[in-house]
């Protein structure tokens, strides 16, 4: 009673699970008062983490910066362990799989932190997407799980701290949210963790695990992921690279169409909606070398599954980190070529 008479106090609560403060506080009978703010943190955008190679950030390639990003994401606490005057290889040998690496132990802290007593159970859960996006329906078969309930509330909770993310999917024609969605990982450092530092965990902790990072199993594949969720973190300057502002968006993010008895299934890694009837249809590609001309192919039969409607325009977009070969440019087949390690020069 006495600080509810005092016009000049601010209480700011903050916490990583905002479950636990909606449910103990927010929706508590005790609880009396306005909201002024909820603000969610998220990962810091790609120019600030650049800040972190200083003063070396000039001369270290984009594509070294994001090999190191698609481990540890956005997160200053990791990007403050940055060493700039080592390749992104030996940084992630140190992180990752020395004796005593800041996120070799990483997980367990998080979680035991977080979720306490039913780590387990959150931990299958992101277990279960550490290899790509999965609808809640193969989520439960997997695990052996029903519908709703607990597992409904664990995969909520995983949502809120971050680590999980719902894309819905939407139709082409009204630009609608529909029902169906997939789940992914959004947090890399956790997939990372959960398919590399894992299953090697008790070497690390015995003697560390030594290893060319290129040829850890699947490591392609992963990094491709990894990149995916930095560009979609980041999607509000593509937006801009891409010269569309919000307002011109109906809808966007990852879209994917199941397959059906009159059309074909596909997935798109990212794809923006406007209000003026273009379909940005976005391939992200992580790779070493520059971008080969088979990606035209690719990118082609995707379009060919998606339902378009007759009033669209399909507008192509490639975003690399690496660079494209010549003739993939001679083809003038996308709209936008967007080189995503501009904002890491």
């Amino acid at each position: 009673m006495y600080f509810s008479k005092n016009p000049h106090l601010i209480i700011a609560l903050c916490g990583s699970v905002s479950s636990w403060i909606e449910k103990n506080i927010l929706s508590s009978t005790g609880f009396l008062g306005r909201i002024t703010l909820d603000l969610v943190l998220e990962e810091l955008p790609l120019q600030i983490c650049n800040a972190f190679w200083h003063p070396k950030e000039k001369r270290i390639t984009p594509y070294e910066k994001f090999k190191l990003l698609s481990v540890i994401g956005g997160v200053p606490f990791y990007l403050e362990h940055i060493k700039s005057n080592l390749p992104a290889e030996r940084n992630i040998q140190d992180l990752c799989f020395s004796k005593g690496g800041l996120l070799v132990r990483e997980f367990d802290e998080i979680f035991s932190d977080l979720f306490s007593r039913t780590k387990a159970r959150h931990k299958e859960i992101v277990l279960c997407l550490a290899n790509g996006p999965k609808e809640l329906v193969q989520m439960c078969d997997e695990l052996g799980k029903s519908l709703g309930g607990i597992f409904s509330k664990h995969l909520d909770e995983l949502i809120k701290a971050g680590f999980v993310k719902r894309d819905f999917t939407w139709d082409l024609k009204t630009g609608k949210e529909g029902k169906l969605s997939r789940y992914r990982l959004s947090d890399n450092y956790l997939r990372f963790y959960l398919k590399y530092i894992a299953p090697n965990r008790s070497t690390i902790e015995k003697e560390g695990f030594s290893t060319l990072i290129t040829q850890l199993p699947g490591w392609d594949s992963i990094m491709g992921l990894q990149f995916e969720n930095l560009v979609v973190h980041n999607r509000k300057t593509l937006w801009k690279m891409l010269g569309i502002s919000p307002e011109e968006i109906v809808t966007e993010g990852p879209f994917f169409q199941s397959h059906t008895t009159k059309h074909a299934g596909c997935q798109i890694d990212y794809m923006i909606q406007t209000r003026f009837h273009n379909l940005y249809v976005c391939e992200i590609k992580f790779s070493k070398s520059p971008v080969g001309i088979k990606i035209i192919e690719e990118m082609e039969a995707k379009i060919k599954n998606l339902k378009i409607p007759r009033n669209c325009s399909v507008r192509p977009v490639l975003i690399h980190v690496n660079g494209v070969e010549e003739n993939v440019l001679d083809e003038r087949y996308f709209d936008k070529v967007v080189d995503f390690g501009q904002l890491l020069t």
